[in-house]
């Protein structure tokens, strides 16, 4: 299988972009979703817990 950088080229122009836009889709939705709320508050207050 010869791989040239052409080809290479018009497989992320067309196919490329396309993955990432999805991707890119995926994690917003996930970071926005409506059980994560408590998580990412969770998370943000880690700093100021105090040590056990």
């Amino acid at each position: 299988m010869d791989l040239d950088y052409q080809s290479m080229r018009a497989f992320a122009d067309s196919w490329g972009l396309l993955y990432m836009f999805l991707i890119f889709l995926a994690v917003v939705v996930w970071a926005f979703r409506p059980g994560s709320r408590s998580m990412s508050e969770d998370a943000a207050n880690i700093p100021f817990k105090e040590n056990e």
